[in-house]
């Protein structure tokens, strides 16, 4: 009865180990971060490639959408978003201060919703 309990046992455990989420170093990461100009890109990507776990950092004008690469096992999405936020830019979940907004240069003070 006792060896049954113990194989029951490490079969759960087996499974509970088995079960926990796999966090990916080079996860694909995409999402959109406000801005207008070259100036703002330069800024946006040395904001999120400051933080550590990100490897890739490439924000596109045109559609507002930053794409990078990140180690999960060091950082998240929203680490990354409120270093963005830090330096003026909003993104989909973090809004920048209004003091940080305010010291963009005029031609980077994007729209805000």
């Amino acid at each position: 009865m006792k060896n049954i309990i113990v194989v029951l046992l490490l079969t759960f455990v087996g499974f509970t180990v088995q079960a926990q989420e796999v966090k990916n170093k080079n996860a694909k990461v995409e999402f959109h971060v406000s801005g207008n100009c070259e100036m703002c890109k330069k800024r946006i990507e040395k904001a999120a490639l400051s933080v550590s776990g990100v490897k890739f950092a490439d924000w596109h004008m045109d559609c507002g959408t930053l794409y990078l690469i990140a180690n999960e096992q060091k950082t998240d999405v929203l680490t990354i978003q409120k270093a963005i936020a830090k330096v003026g830019h909003d993104t989909d979940e973090v809004k920048a201060l209004k003091e940080d907004y305010e010291k963009l240069h005029t031609c980077c003070q994007y729209e805000r919703k």
